[in-house]
């Protein structure tokens, strides 16, 4: 394995764990509530700001892994997909350029 994909899973691994870390951390301090948590990420146009960020930036990532899925057929790189929407673009992004650098066979 090279040491670009090296680099690209440790950050998908980071990028799963640390933000989990904190919404773990905010449902034990304020109850399983998802709803609670999306109007936490609208407290103030601060906040809102970087949650429609961070959705403009997903969205963008997932047409491109569509896109470059459909021509390369490399499917299971769609599970960044699901990664990017469950966890964040801090996981999906490097995980999804993990797999895409994987050798052609």
């Amino acid at each position: 394995m090279s040491a670009l994909r090296i680099v690209f899973l440790a950050l998908a691994i980071w990028g799963a764990i640390h933000p989990m870390y904190y919404f773990v951390s905010w449902f034990q301090a304020n109850g399983w509530d998802l709803m609670a948590m999306v109007d936490a990420w609208h407290v103030n146009d601060a906040t809102s700001g970087l949650v429609w960020d961070l959705t403009i930036a997903a969205i963008a990532l997932s047409v491109w892994i569509i896109a470059e899925v459909a021509t390369r057929r490399n499917w299971i790189a769609l599970i960044a997909i699901p990664a990017t929407f469950c966890i964040g673009v801090s996981c999906g992004l490097p995980l999804y350029l993990f797999l895409r650098s994987a050798p052609v066979k």
